[in-house]
């Protein structure tokens, strides 16, 4: 009988070690617990570099974005980086450098893929704005006209707009008072096929506030809202976002990881021990279908610059949507949201530094498991940029700063082409 019940307890051990052991690496892997492993590699001393200008008016602002490029690279000791920038509808410059995998000596590239976080709002807002041009979709319809009983009863007044610019009161990741949920969130083993499926990780959780009477970021409302999307679309919000995004912007790369689809330009994402820069380890393997259109799709920077060209071609998005979607939203007492959030989108004035006049630009970045990412459009210019890299600083500008840089050469050539005789 001690043997039997000696085997149980081993066998019931396993099974609980087997279960929290994800958990425990999504903690640690957040610098939360010690990390535990042997698989760690050493960021190299060669860092390859590839440089593609589409247009040869641009030559030398791509050699000095570059440049910009490979030194942010080299200060936080990311395994690899990229960028491009389009402007005009057209793809006009792509970098990379280092790499994509360390151990495997696999070269970053300008079609090397990587997850780009909280950037995939912005992603998700394109298709809303779609489908509000499309006029199946009002954005101030509360939820009771999507679903006859909510699943969640507190949810019933709150609208698509509000999702979009995080004031519904939907909680954050960490603010999931549904503990089940919070705790597959940190594991991220199973894969949603569907965000309404998703929305069980969280739809029990309380409220952090009424509809429209705070402000307060939360992806798991831009899940709620691709649910949304999903239903008046008619069709799956995966097969919407391919079928009325990616497809017409040619964003051949943008996808999703399923259990039987994967890419072999996908990187490989790492942890860095922020005492020791230069030693990384790969991320552990997780699945971020649960929070895709907050933050789960994959990209390049290629794809997402030319996103930022979408959004500003009128036969693309109506003047009048866009607009509505580059405009802070308010809150229920007529203020504006504090982080000037509009539909998707952060709005704020660039102060490029001396010299450079100030203008709105448009923006999103994102922290992944092992990436970062950023989006930024320029009107004035019709330019739009992005960066990713296959890493997360601890500070997000350690990441992001490069791409002001990129902006200012672009911006200057615009304003004073170096190959226009003087």
């Amino acid at each position: 009988m001690k043997k039997v019940l000696l085997i149980l307890f081993v066998f019931i051990l396993s099974v609980l070690s087997y279960l929290a052991w994800p958990i425990y690496q999504g903690i640690a892997y957040r610098d939360k617990a010690p990390m535990i492993g042997i698989d760690y590699v050493t960021w190299p001393s060669e860092q390859p570099t590839t440089n593609k200008v589409f247009d040869a008016d641009f030559k030398y602002a791509a050699s000095k974005a570059l440049q910009s490029l490979i030194d942010q690279q080299q200060s936080v000791a990311a395994p690899g980086y990229t960028a491009a920038v389009a402007i005009n509808g057209k793809l006009i410059w792509a970098a990379s450098v280092g790499w994509s995998d360390i151990s495997k000596k696999i070269q970053m590239t300008t079609d090397s893929q990587m997850r780009i976080g909280s950037t995939s709002k912005a992603v998700t807002a394109t298709g809303l704005a779609r489908l509000v041009d499309s006029g199946r979709l009002n954005l101030d319809a509360p939820l009771s006209e999507y679903f006859k009983t909510p699943p969640n009863p507190q949810w019933k007044t709150v609208t698509a707009r509000q999702l979009a610019s995080h004031m519904a009161g939907i909680p954050h990741y960490g603010e999931n008072t549904e503990t089940l949920g919070t705790l597959a969130m940190i594991g991220a083993q199973r894969y949603f096929a569907d965000p309404l499926a998703a929305m069980a990780l969280f739809d029990d959780s309380d409220m952090l506030f009424a509809p429209g009477d705070q402000f307060s970021y939360s992806s798991l409302g831009t899940v709620l809202l691709s649910a949304l999307m999903q239903i008046k679309a008619e069709m799956k919000y995966q097969d919407y976002m391919q079928q009325r995004v990616f497809a017409p912007l040619a964003m051949h790369a943008t996808f999703t990881e399923t259990p039987t689809q994967t890419s072999d330009d996908l990187a490989t994402f790492y942890w860095q021990d922020k005492h020791q820069p230069s030693r990384l380890k790969p991320w552990y393997h997780l699945d971020l279908s649960h929070r895709l259109a907050g933050g789960g799709w994959i990209s390049t920077s290629k794809d997402l610059a030319m996103l930022g060209q979408g959004f500003m071609n009128e036969t693309f998005i109506s003047e009048q949507t866009r607009t509505a979607f580059w405009t802070p939203q308010r809150l229920n007492n007529g203020q504006v949201n504090p982080q000037q959030y509009g539909l998707g989108w952060r709005i704020n004035d660039l102060d490029l530094g001396e010299g450079y006049k100030s203008v709105t630009f448009m923006h999103h970045g994102g922290v992944s498991a092992g990436a970062q990412s950023f989006l930024m459009v320029i009107p004035e210019y019709k330019l739009s940029l992005s960066v990713n890299a296959n890493i997360r600083t601890e500070v997000f500008s350690d990441f992001a700063s490069v791409s002001y840089d990129i902006a200012r050469f672009f911006i200057d050539e615009i304003e004073a082409p170096s190959h226009v005789e003087k």
